[in-house]
């Protein structure tokens, strides 16, 4: 499948400040269709920076892609919308193949029970160490400690 770029070109500062930025906003793995539908619901629901009193706002469709203008009290700022095919990108995460099974391995059946030791909290040793089954705050922070509750600590 294709992955495709959603770039957004808009205007940035003011006075004699005032430039063009670049920012891809999103990659979507699909056709090109599905990326400019995600674009046009982009563009639809876009707030820019500037201008902070926007008195007039215009959407317009370009080929293969929008064009924002928002005019505020003294400029006229605007946001590009384009769609691009992703050819490189030098800091993708690099995925690791699946290990290969070898023929004539053993499987644990569901129903049989695991070899690995459980704690009283009912997790394997693997578990507790990688933080699964932990509970966490939104933004990733266990809300209990991993030393709370231990014995062996001064």
């Amino acid at each position: 499948m294709t992955t495709w770029g959603l770039v957004i070109e808009t205007t940035v500062g003011s006075g004699d400040h005032k430039h063009i930025e670049a920012y891809v906003l999103a990659h979507v793995t699909g056709s090109r269709a599905e990326a400019l539908a995600e674009l046009e619901r982009r563009a639809w629901n876009y707030s820019p920076e500037h201008p902070r009193s926007p008195r007039r706002r215009r959407l317009l469709r370009d080929g293969d892609g929008f064009l924002l203008v928002v005019d505020g009290a003294w400029h006229s700022f605007a946001t590009r919308f384009t769609v691009a095919e992703l050819l490189a990108d030098s800091a993708a995460p690099v995925v690791a193949p699946e290990p290969e099974e070898a023929p004539g391995a053993h499987r644990t059946a569901p129903d049989e029970p695991a070899d690995e030791p459980v704690d009283e909290a009912g997790e394997t040793e693997e578990a507790a160490e990688e933080g699964e089954g932990v509970e966490r705050y939104a933004d990733g922070v266990p809300v209990r400690p991993a030393w709370w509750g231990r014995d062996d600590l001064p």
